[in-house]
């Protein structure tokens, strides 16, 4: 049972598999434990947290030293400069440090001011201090609006 909102998910079936609807790629796509996470997840950030539909964007494409890799979501900030990043695991997939790890990884390429990972369960929020090269956990995730104030302080 996730601890996020429900919502009415479009579901389809074809060739023998299960299918979601996917808001933000506008398009169908596997429905696999990671994939019912993040379909939950962005839902909570525009319907809860008031993050804009529109300045988020699934699976994308970055490059690192050697190697291309996708981040589940990326969500940008008004100037489209990366303003978060979330990773997501299946809910019967325990957060680690092996998960904080990859998310550090794709955040050298990308430089957030956040980094999120949750398993639809537990949800850990950080905001990064690329300054003092720090990162402070936050009690939860803020919501869009606050992001914002934060940084033009």
């Amino acid at each position: 049972m996730l601890t996020l909102p429900s919502f009415e998910a479009k579901i389809t079936e074809a060739d023998g598999r299960k299918w979601i609807f996917d808001s933000i790629r506008r398009k169908y796509v596997a429905l696999t434990p990671e994939e019912w996470v993040r379909q939950h997840f962005v839902n909570y950030l525009v319907t809860v947290k008031g993050f804009p539909k529109e300045l988020i964007a699934n699976e994308v494409a970055i490059r690192l030293p050697q190697l291309s890799k996708r981040c589940d979501t990326v969500v940008y900030g008004k100037d489209l400069k990366p303003l978060a990043i979330v990773e997501y695991k299946a809910s019967t997939v325990e957060i680690t440090q092996a998960v904080w790890d990859q998310v550090l990884r794709y955040d050298m390429a990308l430089h957030a001011d956040y980094l999120i990972v949750s398993n639809g369960i537990r949800h850990i929020c950080c905001q990064m201090d690329y300054v003092r090269q720090q990162c402070r956990f936050l009690p939860e995730i803020p919501c869009y609006e606050e992001i914002l104030r934060s940084k033009r302080r």
